[in-house]
């Protein structure tokens, strides 16, 4: 059978989309395919464009390699434009003069980026966010510039105004509306993210209409406002919507919608059968759709038509979840409550930044929306609830805290049907059915169902189904660190310390694949670490640290740091609180008084650090790891030395603790304790490792700790002299460091450790796996390699060209607003807490 001419005018995501589902179902076999491209790339994931400020290199955002589509039998014609479509003759005709003829033919064109008609607009150094050559241009536009704006407060407004910020320039944000995406969050939510978005650096201005553009007097452009406001800029984004790219559908006398878009059928068929639309371009009863997943339903359609199979397009849900600057935001159905009889329950936290909206039909029985800022973690219930129009909770607020705490809807509760990938459209049953079929961990299960390689939004609720489902089986679930690597942690430490493998690409090289995410990475470096102890920004293991170990200084909500030194035991002389108290003074800091007996130090910006380090070391001071996860803090009493009912030199030995493990990296933070008698002043048994002191020695806990779940210690072993107990404490870290699972704390560990307490302590006491020797040796390596991470630092210029506001300028970030409460800076934000319903 003579094949039938396919053309696809389109190579981006929704096109490449369609090309796959029809090489995946043999359609190659029937079509002579042809795919065309404008750009210069072959189709990729524009929906993480972002990532290439980030440091993620272009190509790896391609979706299918440069030998795929000649291996699957597609011709592809990159760099070449579509100009004319022959309806009669059935042809048609690029910018390169070719004529081609099609039996069928597919737009894909997607849509352009609409920039309103602001006389000004075409000035040099003006862009539009769109494509990866309008990223390059943005980053050469960028180098000697210092200010940026995006005219445009949506989704693609505010990634483009993150890529300015990571691009090192004072970034403003120009919105119409009164309110920061205002398509998907209500007045409330946008309030909230316009004030986390400045905390971070960022101005944003609401309620402003652009009247013109002109030269301006200290950067190139002056943007004057209706209101008669002003506001200057270097390089000028414009990212204030879409518009299809319907224009060769018009030319073509398809027929169109009153405001654009090529008219489609449920089967994404237009006025001429032949021809079909998908994705931006298109417009299904009146509407059109801006996110990939409905574009991909589309593609799916369209592939059933071609080769005979049914397929109908039904409209699709544009909820959505993604993280902008840094924020975590959430839209799901009805958000803003247009429905008739609707109504709100509404949580709203302050003090963490955070709110969340339900909105409820007039029964209260059925979700009809939701409004997420601050915290997504429970989209993918409320997602699930709200398409599966599953019943609600007597109290709909208890889908707003964790399951176990009020019985939000569990995960294993939802139908066979759900969708719980909307990009391929996989559901629930069929991750179930992909399980039992031999599909034994994620990686296993997206291979094979394609669900969590879309937009990546259902990784979360995939893994749940997917260990719920292996559970279910009788199977243990994959523990695997990451998709990169197959390992525990607790087998990846084993390959690093018997392969002598000290850098992230090494290892990587002999037991991993791809490039490694923000999972692996910081715990790769928290091994390399705990085992070999080399300095975390070393050249080789600064790009795996998370933001607080990258400036060794926890960052605060309003963008500036926090500066700890250590205090050990709580000890410290009057020269160095007088020391404290003048950096404190001199920099304008809040100083805070700890639990942990230490002095914190708050609201430190970026290029202030090293100065603060040095006058501190000057002083005898070095890091207090408050940044790490590592030792924190050995809370002491004053002991026998001062108080009468002291028993033993609990000051003393705390002091001596804190210098032996200052600096070991460990799978979660550590925080210890010694009492100086059983009236127990410094709470050693509520910590990862306590010691009470006793008429015969001391007692030794192990595995608590406060917090959310506090934990009441393990008593491990009593009555031990000093040597012993310090010996018994190198052996447990050591085992704990060795065998713990990313950010696992001891307490937890603890609790999932096989043979709980009776076997850790024949690990521990007996020697019962001969392995004391090597866990003593490897503690005592680590005290023997110990620095001081602030000293090194400032003594390495490399290591300190990173502490600055801006890469292209010296200057401090004049964006950090402080309020004066009780004699001391705070961040300008209230803290208040409500919950109304």
């Amino acid at each position: 059978m003579m094949k039938q001419k396919l053309i696809v005018i389109g190579n981006g995501m929704v096109g490449q989309h369609l090309l796959q589902q029809l090489v995946d179902q043999n359609g190659v076999e029937q079509y002579d395919i042809t795919v065309f491209g404008a750009e210069k790339h072959a189709a990729y994931d524009r929906v993480h464009l972002s990532d290439v400020f980030d440091g993620k290199e272009p190509e790896a955002l391609l979706m299918a390699g440069p030998d795929w589509y000649g291996e699957s039998g597609i011709e592809l014609r990159l760099n070449e434009a579509v100009t004319a479509i022959d309806r009669d003759a059935r042809t048609l005709t690029t910018a390169a003069g070719a004529v081609l003829a099609y039996d069928r033919l597919v737009l894909a064109t997607g849509s352009t980026p609409f920039v309103p008609p602001i006389p000004g607009r075409d000035r040099k150094k003006c862009f539009v966010y769109r494509t990866l050559e309008d990223l390059a241009a943005i980053k050469a536009a960028c180098q000697g510039a210092r200010t940026g704006v995006v005219i445009g407060g949506g989704l693609l407004g505010l990634e483009a105004a993150n890529a300015l910020r990571l691009l090192g320039l004072e970034t403003h944000v120009v919105e119409f509306a009164p309110r920061l995406m205002p398509v998907q969050l209500d007045p409330q939510g946008g309030t909230l993210l316009k004030d986390k978005i400045e905390r971070l650096g960022l101005h944003v201005h609401t309620q402003k209409a652009t009247h013109h553009i002109i030269d301006g007097e200290s950067a190139t452009h002056r943007l004057k406002f209706d209101d008669g406001g002003i506001l200057e800029a270097d390089v000028l984004v414009f990212s204030a919507g879409i518009r299809p790219q319907d224009a060769l559908g018009k030319a073509a006398g398809l027929t169109l919608g009153e405001r654009g878009g090529i008219c489609i059928n449920d089967q994404c068929q237009t006025s001429d059968p032949d021809i079909y639309a998908i994705g931006e371009c298109a417009l299904w009863q009146g509407k059109l759709f801006g996110l990939v997943a409905p574009g991909y339903q589309m593609a799916r359609t369209v592939a059933a038509q071609l080769l005979g199979k049914d397929g109908a397009f039904q409209g699709a849900d544009m909820s959505t979840k993604l993280k902008l600057l840094g924020v975590d935001v959430g839209a799901i159905g009805d958000a803003h409550g247009q429905t008739p009889g609707s109504q709100e329950v509404l949580l709203l936290d302050r003090s963490k930044d955070l709110y969340k909206k339900l909105v409820l039909n007039e029964a209260g029985d059925r979700l009809l929306g939701a409004v997420l800022v601050g915290d997504t973690g429970d989209y993918d219930t409320l997602l699930q609830t709200y398409l599966n129009d599953m019943p609600l909770p007597a109290h709909p607020l208890a889908l707003l805290v964790p399951e176990d705490a009020a019985g939000g809807a569990p995960k294993a509760a939802l139908p066979a049907t759900a969708t719980v990938c909307s990009c391929h459209n996989v559901s629930k049953g069929a991750i179930i059915e992909a399980v039992q079929g031999g599909a034994c961990d994620v990686a296993a299960v997206k291979a094979c169902t394609k669900a969590g390689t879309g937009c990546g939004g259902c990784a979360g609720l995939l893994t749940q189904v997917v260990n719920q489902a292996l559970e279910d089986q009788g199977i243990t679930a994959d523990k695997s660190l990451c998709e990169h690597f197959a390992y525990s942690r607790q087998e990846l430490f084993h390959l690093v310390k018997v392969g002598q493998i000290k850098s992230f690409d090494e290892l990587l090289a002999k037991h991993g694949t791809g490039l490694g995410c923000d999972s692996c990475k910081p715990a790769a470096a928290s091994i390399f670490a705990s085992l070999w102890n080399e300095h975390v920004l070393a050249p080789r293991h600064q790009p795996l640290q998370d933001t607080n170990d990258t400036f060794l200084a926890n960052m605060q909500k309003n963008g500036t740091y926090s500066v700890v030194p250590r205090v050990p035991g709580g000890e410290i002389t009057p020269e160095q609180l007088i020391v404290l108290g003048q950096v404190a003074k001199r920099y304008d800091l809040y100083t805070k008084v700890t639990g942990g007996q230490r002095i914190d130090l708050f609201g430190a910006r970026l290029e202030q650090l090293p100065q603060i380090w040095k006058e501190l070391i000057d002083a005898g001071f070095e890091t207090g790891h408050a940044y790490g996860k590592s030792l924190r803090t050995v809370k002491s009493c004053v002991g026998s030395t001062w108080c009468r009912y002291g028993v033993q030199d609990s000051l003393d030995l705390a002091v001596a603790l804190e210098h032996r493990y200052k600096g070991l990296r460990s799978p979660h933070k550590l925080k210890f304790a010694v009492s100086g008698c059983t009236r127990e002043c410094a709470e050693a048994q509520g910590k990862d490792v306590g010691v009470i002191a006793t008429e015969k020695g001391w007692n030794l806990y192990f595995a608590g700790n406060g917090g959310m779940r506090p934990r009441h210690a393990d008593l491990f072993a009593t009555d031990l002299d000093t040597d012993t107990l310090i010996r018994y404490i190198d052996r447990l870290l050591m085992f704990y460091v060795a065998t713990a699972d990313k950010l696992q704390r001891t307490s937890v560990w603890m609790e999932n450790l096989e043979g709980g307490l009776d076997y850790l302590r024949e690990v521990i006491i007996d020697d019962a796996l001969g392995l004391a020797e090597e866990l003593e040796g490897r503690m005592a390596q680590v005290i023997a390699t110990y620095e001081c991470e602030w000293k090194a630092t400032l003594q390495d210029p490399e290591k300190l060209k990173r502490f600055k506001s801006f890469v292209n300028t010296d200057e401090a970030d004049d964006s950090i607003v402080f309020e004066r409460k009780r004699g001391q800076i705070r961040p300008v934000e209230p803290i208040e807490i409500k919950e109304v319903s």
